[in-house]
């Protein structure tokens, strides 16, 4: 019971992080173009970074398809990509970084 209230708290406090992370930078402007050269260089080993493409994995979606799940957000991006899943490497992006990433991928729902 103590090890689940422990987790709990860490993930409330990892959830606040990220929520605080992206307050503080969206009063200003992502740059989508900026994250594709970022996604190309540190995230395309694995992912497929343009619309409509495979990825280099079969496990690992493409990001046109991240971008299009049902609830995504930028703070569900972001979240992802400062507390990765455990198959994702760990990249130390700055928060400019991590904005203009998440804007390329939402930028990627409509297909383009």
């Amino acid at each position: 019971m103590r090890i689940a209230v422990l987790v709990a708290a860490a993930s409330a406090s990892i959830g606040l992080g990220v929520t605080a992370a992206m307050a503080q930078v969206s009063g200003q402007l992502a740059d989508p173009a900026a994250g594709r050269e970022v996604a190309e260089r540190l995230c395309s080993n694995c992912h497929a970074v343009a619309a409509n493409s495979q990825s280099a994995r079969g496990d690992v979606p493409p990001f046109g398809t991240i971008a299009r799940l049902p609830d995504q957000t930028a703070e569900r991006l972001a979240g992802k990509i400062i507390v990765p899943h455990p198959a994702m490497p760990s990249v130390q992006l700055t928060l400019d970084e991590i904005r203009n990433v998440v804007a390329y991928i939402l930028s990627l729902r409509d297909g383009k």
